[in-house]
């Protein structure tokens, strides 16, 4: 793969016991895209996004970003080139959105004038500048889930990766996310994003890696997917059930 990419994986594996998690899983994301892992739960894609982000050591295969061999497993260095937005929400009720910001933002490293700055930054991007010095408690699901979004992107990091960001949020702030993701990759930014929602994967993703029980089974623009599976013109949904021969809903 050659190096105009923003993050290579090369034959991915990671297992839990005896049981293969992760079967080989190669793919390559280019900078300023919306890189998306679709599946149903329990097809790798947590457990592949959390060796790329260093949360999971043990892992074989390669992995270089940028063109340079790449282990955040084990260099704290890489690590901080990735910001995630993790499935289970990492907020802390009891402190208003602002201080949860501050808080995260001085853990990754930000200052004074600096810290100030993003933080209002990632206030605005997500919507949340009326409700900033609101205690967390006090939030909806959904706007948990936009401050959540808010926290991993403050350091501004070479690739944001997403774990279903959307799980479980109202139609309001859906949009909230779908609008600062989308203004984030018209910045040139660099987004992986995992979902089992074929809707959202057509709507924001340029690519998509279809995963099911560990293994890559398709890769391509949602057009390309349809070439792939023999049936041009299909949505992802069609797609995914002649990929499979099962429906990705009956399997999340």
């Amino acid at each position: 793969m050659a190096a105009d990419f923003q993050l290579e994986v090369e034959d991915l594996r990671f297992r839990y016991g005896s049981r293969e998690a992760v079967a080989g899983v190669s793919f390559a994301v280019r900078p300023g895209e919306i890189f998306g892992f679709l599946g149903p739960n329990g097809a790798g894609k947590t457990t592949a996004i959390s060796c790329v982000c260093g949360l999971l050591g043990g892992w074989q295969g390669a992995m270089r970003f940028g063109g340079e061999t790449f282990r955040p497993d084990l260099r704290a260095a890489d690590r901080r080139r990735i910001g995630l937005v993790p499935q289970d929400l990492a907020v802390y009720e009891e402190l208003s959105g602002r201080e949860n910001l501050l808080f995260f933002g001085r853990l990754v490293g930000l200052a004074g004038a600096e810290l100030t700055a993003a933080v209002e930054r990632a206030l605005e991007l997500t919507g949340l500048g009326e409700r900033a010095d609101d205690r967390v408690g006090s939030y909806s699901g959904g706007m948990k889930r936009r401050l959540n979004l808010a926290a991993g992107d403050l350091h501004r990091p070479s690739l944001l990766i997403l774990d279903e960001p959307t799980v479980g949020v109202d139609p309001q702030s859906r949009n909230h996310i779908f609008a600062a993701l989308e203004r984030l990759r018209d910045q040139g930014r660099t987004l992986l994003y995992t979902t089992h929602y074929m809707e959202e994967a057509e709507r924001l993703c340029d690519r998509i890696a279809v995963l099911d029980r560990g293994r890559l089974i398709g890769l391509g623009a949602a057009a390309e997917l349809a070439e792939q599976a023999g049936v041009p013109g299909a949505d992802l949904e069609q797609v995914f059930l002649r990929l499979t021969g099962h429906r990705l809903r009956d399997s999340a």
